[in-house]
């Protein structure tokens, strides 16, 4: 079969279908819906940000679609797979919110572990261990304990675990969850740098700063439904107003502006002192990429 016949190959990376989740609350058969009637879709090479409050479904949302809960009615397909299939899992590398990994095992130990699990070995498991550590920069501490590392550098290793098999989606859980500035810009670049090399990254955050620097589209959920879904450009962006900074005016040109806005129909709706966002002027004082 050719790859424009098979189905991973024109498929979106990601496709619910009317996805429903209920969960049995107490002894009468009371239902609580998690997930309501959702259908999404994400397309290769994308970065996807699906965001809601907590008790919104998103982590439910990823448990379905990795086949960890079975849904009560509709689908969900990964490259055009059920994702109620094991293949389909094989184009999945999977960051969970909360990851426990083994602490007595070094770094190394740890994602050569799960590299075995993935069905690599030998020379190639090798050659991509080297080659994962590098991409979460983690080299140097590759072979101290798991449970020596800080919360970033845990996230940064749970990351190595996920992309070990090279896999197509990144499905990523609050990856910045505890994480320091430094250390979540560091994995902000990460998700960049994964996008640049072609793939489709899902990602859960309550840093909405974050979701809006690597996003191309977002999802917002609110108990178990869609309440909005679009490019992140088109969604925060307006087209019916402008913004000019010059520099600071004296009153009498800030006035004399104000007149030649007016006679031309145009009114000057706010002035205001142009704000740094706080974790870029933190950035910039700590500086540098450490743990």
């Amino acid at each position: 079969m050719s790859d424009a016949a098979h189905p991973a190959a024109t498929a979106p990376a990601i496709e619910l279908r009317g996805l429903v989740k209920d969960f049995s609350v107490g002894l009468r058969g009371v239902k609580l819906r998690a997930v309501d009637h959702l259908d999404l879709r994400v397309e290769a090479g994308q970065v996807y940000g699906l965001l809601g409050p907590n008790g919104s479904g998103k982590s439910t949302t990823i448990k379905l679609l990795l086949g960890l809960l079975a849904p009560s009615a509709g689908s969900g397909a990964i490259f055009g797979v059920p994702s109620g299939r094991v293949e389909a899992r094989r184009e999945v590398g999977y960051l969970p919110e909360a990851p426990y990994f083994y602490r007595h095992l070094t770094g190394r130990e740890l994602v050569r572990f799960y590299g075995k699990m993935c069905g690599l070995g030998g020379a190639a498991l090798t050659a991509r261990l080297g080659e994962v550590l590098a991409i979460v920069g983690l080299e140097a501490a590759a072979d101290r304990r798991v449970g020596t590392y800080s919360k970033g550098m845990l996230q940064r290793i749970g990351l190595a675990q996920a992309l070990v098999h090279d896999p197509r989606l990144l499905i990523l859980d609050e990856p910045t969850a505890g994480v320091d500035p430094v250390g979540s810009a560091a994995i902000t670049e990460l998700i960049l740098g994964l996008k640049a090399r072609g793939k489709t990254v899902l990602i859960t955050s309550h840093l909405l700063g974050q979701i809006e620097d690597v996003c191309d589209r977002v999802a917002i959920l609110d108990r178990g439904k869609l309440i909005l879904e679009g490019a992140v450009a088109e969604l925060v962006g307006r087209t019916d107003r402008q913004a000019l900074v010059v520099e600071a005016l004296p009153a009498a040109e800030l006035a004399e502006l104000r007149a030649w806005l007016a006679a031309r129909g145009r009114k000057l709706e706010a002035v205001e002192t142009p704000r740094t966002r706080l974790d870029r002027i933190f950035l910039d004082k700590v500086g540098g990429k450490g743990p």
